[in-house]
């Protein structure tokens, strides 16, 4: 007999997983407080933007049905995925009160239902969350006993905003903590059903597996700021080329080409708030994750150092054109995103500010109406921005500004620069009669950079002659 399947919690991911667990031919029941989200799924249609969920959805509709009711949710499936929101807490640790409330009420349906069920949370939570936070809830509220009359996994995805049902139903792994092998052995052979890869599980102790998640996103991130800090240094090296640098870095095994693009900062609902509960936990556990405080750092301060770097390109009375606003393409998520933080830090700079995004127009733009005092204002078309900027930023690699050529830029203006951090536009705007072309990551001063480099190793037989202030010595 087919599994079925509950989803408790239907945004973003929860919606996706729901509609990619039916598109494999299982019965899928969601459950979530709103209201107008379950009417939008029963009509078949996706209650969150999404790649493809809208048509997922409504291709999948008759294994698909949601609602407000905890019980018919529970008692009408075998597994339920738990995945609401944990926020973080103003000390970096993240929230269990909705998860909680999840649980209160999945035990409360345990009760009385007969048989085996299996909990599976996805929600990230820092180790320890699920076995001493949260089972206790399901215990006391059902009064039945966990491995025993329930199973209880915790099973974080992968995934990216943009691509949710693509990358969960093809994982590179997929990652189960267990409370006891029966937990694990249904949750393992559910994943073999609905993944058509038959990706590799690895299977772990509950607290092993929330360490996992967090240190997965960690890691990720430490990579995404070595390769903006190579990017930094390529600027400074005449010939210097980040992406030559990475290509043959990505091609060493122990590295891997993933992540390592050096532009802007991480940004998003997710990776930056994992490095600092990372170091939280390493806190409360009595040590210290020096490594994840100081990613933390460098990422938040990249659009203050940005704007520093660019000064030159723009005067106080120039018009900065700031094309991409959500975090990364393919979303409307404003969360943590450089580029708000690069527009903000410009208009602070004294520069007026206009900005594109093609997915977060309609939220940017109320964002800028509620807050007039941040200097700067979004455009109804990507050409518009274009025919005002004296500086046009281009922050994420989004498809549509990839399609940008030197005639979008003729103008009655004598000239523009572009600032590509993604260099999504070279060898095509190089040379460019009225444009300057400023790939991040790249030396464009190389006669400057050659003078620096020579200045360093002058007369330098026992070491490179540089005097650092800081120290007020010559450091080798």
């Amino acid at each position: 007999m087919k599994n079925s399947y509950s989803i408790v919690g239907l945004g973003k991911l929860g919606a996706s997983m729901a509609a990619a667990i039916a598109s494999r031919g299982f019965n899928v029941i969601g459950v979530d407080v709103n209201r107008a989200s379950v009417d939008l799924i029963n009509a078949g249609r996706a209650p969150v933007q999404e790649t493809d969920l809208d048509k997922t959805i409504r291709d999948n509709r008759p294994r698909i049905r949601a609602t407000t009711d905890m019980r018919e949710a529970i008692l009408g499936s075998e597994i339920t995925f738990v995945i609401v929101p944990t926020p973080s807490e103003p000390n970096g640790s993240f929230s269990l009160r909705y998860v909680a409330q999840a649980f209160r009420e999945i035990g409360q349906v345990l009760a009385e239902k007969q048989g085996y069920h299996i909990i599976a949370l996805t929600s990230t939570v820092l180790p320890g969350a699920t076995r001493w936070g949260l089972l206790p809830l399901l215990e006391a509220e059902s009064g039945k006993v966990c491995g025993q009359d329930f199973g209880l996994c915790y099973s974080p995805e992968f995934i990216a905003l943009g691509s949710v049902i693509h990358d969960f139903l093809h994982p590179d792994f997929t990652l189960v903590g267990e409370f006891d092998t029966r937990s694990g052995d249904v949750l393992e052979n559910s994943y073999a059903k609905i993944m058509p890869d038959q990706p590799d599980c690895r299977r772990m102790t509950l607290e092993n597996a929330e360490l996992t998640k967090i240190a997965i996103n960690a890691y990720v991130t430490m990579k995404i700021t070595f390769a903006n800090t190579l990017a930094n240094l390529c600027e400074r090296i005449p010939g210097g080329n980040v992406d030559v640098v990475t290509q043959a870095m990505g091609r060493d095994r122990r590295i891997g080409g993933k992540y390592l693009t050096g532009a802007l900062g991480y940004g998003g609902p997710c990776f930056p708030r994992d490095n600092v509960a990372l170091s939280f936990l390493a806190r409360a556990l009595g040590t210290r994750a020096e490594l994840a405080e100081t990613t933390d750092a460098v990422n938040r301060s990249v659009a203050e150092r940005v704007v520093e770097n660019l000064r030159k390109e723009f005067r106080e009375d120039s018009t900065v054109a700031v094309l991409g606003l959500a975090y990364k393409p393919h979303s409307h998520i404003l969360e943590e995103s450089q580029g708000v933080m690069l527009a903000h830090a410009v208009a602070k700079a004294g520069a007026r500010v206009i900005a594109y995004d093609p997915l977060a127009h309609a939220m940017t733009a109320e964002m800028t109406r509620n807050s007039s005092m941040n200097g700067w204002s979004m455009r109804e078309s990507l050409q518009q921005c274009l025919d005002e900027a004296d500086v046009v930023l281009i922050t994420t690699p989004d498809p549509m500004f990839m399609t940008l050529d030197a005639a979008n830029f003729a103008r009655i203006k004598p000239a523009v620069t572009v600032v590509d951090f993604w260099r999504i536009l070279q060898g095509h705007l190089e040379d460019q009669p009225g444009i300057r072309y400023v790939p991040i990551g790249r030396s464009v001063a190389d006669d400057q950079q050659q003078a620096r480099l020579a200045e360093l190793w002058e007369h330098a037989d026992g070491g490179p002659n540089f005097h650092d202030p800081a120290i007020g010595a010559c450091a080798d």
